[in-house]
């Protein structure tokens, strides 16, 4: 039994025991508008009109998670099933918070959520919908939209506004024309909202959407990316060569990369929201390098000098804004940082070339290449060549254990201090350029070329 057929059934258990103490019980939101679509909740929850206190009477094992809005996780058969008490919310302590609430019946707990299509309730005892809203219909309809008055939605919770975007772009629906113009009317207070949830929203629309591309162009055109990315404004608009970039400007290469990131496999070597924020970040620093210069063929030119250390640097205070940890923003920052080696690639020397697919994070690297060329010229000698030089060296390791260290280098009469680690540094490039293959080749090369 798979982990969705188990949940499933534990939270149609939890629903059978509260009925069977007299109370209403019934799936509620996301796991409802997913069975009805045909496609696999991520998790199940249940709305019921018990108060959290006999819902902890009743359950032998169960967590306080969010007791203060009715909200308790019940644990059962290794499954976390959260059971919310049927509430009414009034006003908003900082547009994300109720300043109080209220608990209710169904009708109303469905009118205080954000979308119709996740106000439903489903009995999964007498094989019922419950649809105070709508839902099933902008089901139909494959539209987005609020309950009720939209603007009082986003003023509920702002982050409502980015979670619309999210679910257009993931479900492929469209936001419905009044529900959208009031996101247009109000993206500004979406800087109310702190930078974790933000970046969850954001990662999820990125990694989860089908075409994210099309969802960053959305989140452009609703006044959203200007609130919480302005750095990426400006490359929307800003030209590029047209004999490397015949897709069009920066903005406009990126989102066709984006778009394109769901052709590359999944892999241990990084994780999709890795490879999401190195596309989106990978040419941030294009626009404040921009300049006009001659080409390789002597003819002037948009230039970008230097544009992809500046977008490191950039790239790396969106991520400290965004919460981003160390780790991941560091894998993120190198991608961007060395996007550009790939063109120098086939002139490379072996040594700076194993270096470079020995390193981490190389394989996010790749993969970041390969995107850039996709969602460009489409010319992938650079990348076919590397994979080729990996299949090649398949048989040993890219970067090998050095044939000599520090001591060995001494002992030649060589003074301890830099020196050593410059002749290091130089004999372990000669192992891998195959010029020394042990170590006795290797101290001779030393005494050819220092003593």
């Amino acid at each position: 039994m798979n982990k969705s057929v188990a949940q499933r059934a534990v939270a149609a258990d939890v629903v059978q025991t509260l009925r069977d103490r007299g109370h209403i019980a019934l799936f509620a939101g996301g796991c409802v508008r997913d069975e009805l679509l045909g496609r696999t909740p991520k998790d199940y929850d249940v709305a019921t009109d018990a108060f959290p206190e006999e819902v902890e009477r009743i359950f032998p094992k169960t967590v306080p998670i969010g007791k203060a809005f009715g909200v308790i996780a019940v644990i059962r058969d290794h499954q976390t099933i959260e059971v919310a008490t049927f509430r009414e919310e009034i006003g908003t302590l900082d547009g994300r918070h109720p300043e109080t609430i209220t608990f209710s019946a169904a009708k109303e707990d469905a009118l205080r959520r954000d979308f119709t299509i996740n106000g439903m309730f489903y009995d999964p005892v007498h094989d019922e919908l419950h649809d105070y809203v709508h839902g099933r219909r902008d089901l139909k309809r494959r539209l987005i939209v609020a309950i009720g008055n939209p603007e009082e939605r986003f003023r509920e919770d702002h982050l409502r506004m980015l979670r619309a975007v999210r679910f257009a772009h993931t479900l492929d629906f469209e936001i419905e024309s009044e529900t959208e113009k009031a996101i247009q009317a109000m993206a500004p207070l979406i800087r109310n909202i702190s930078a974790e949830r933000i970046e969850l929203e954001l990662t999820r629309t990125l990694t989860e959407s089908n075409k994210a591309g099309r969802a960053l162009k959305h989140l452009h055109k609703l006044g959203l990316m200007q609130q919480i990315l302005p750095e990426l404004v400006p490359m929307d608009g800003q030209e590029q060569p047209p004999q490397f970039h015949p897709e069009g400007d920066v903005f406009e290469h990126t989102c066709l990369m984006l778009d394109a990131m769901n052709e590359i496999p999944q892999t241990e070597a990084f994780t999709r929201r890795e490879l999401a924020y190195s596309v989106l970040l990978h040419d941030v620093g294009k626009p404040p390098t921009a300049s006009i210069g001659p080409g390789t063929d002597g003819k002037s030119r948009i230039r970008f000098d230097g544009h992809a250390a500046v977008g490191a640097r950039m790239a790396e205070d969106i991520l400290i804004r965004l919460k981003f940890p160390n780790v991941e923003k560091k894998r993120i920052i190198t991608a961007v940082a060395g996007h550009m080696r790939f063109m120098d690639v086939r002139n490379m020397k072996a040594s700076t070339l194993r270096k470079m697919i020995g390193a981490d994070p190389f394989e996010l690297e790749m993969a970041l290449h390969r995107l850039d060329c996709l969602g460009s010229h489409c010319m992938l000698e650079n990348y076919d060549f590397v994979r080729a030089y990996q299949e090649k060296m398949a048989n040993e390791p890219i970067l090998p254990k050095p044939l000599i260290n520090g001591r060995d280098v001494m002992n030649l009469g060589i003074a301890e201090g830099r020196t050593v680690g410059r002749i290091l540094k130089a004999v372990y490039n000669a192992q891998m350029e195959d010029q020394v293959r042990n170590r006795e080749e290797a101290l001779a090369w030393i005494r050819e070329k220092y003593l």
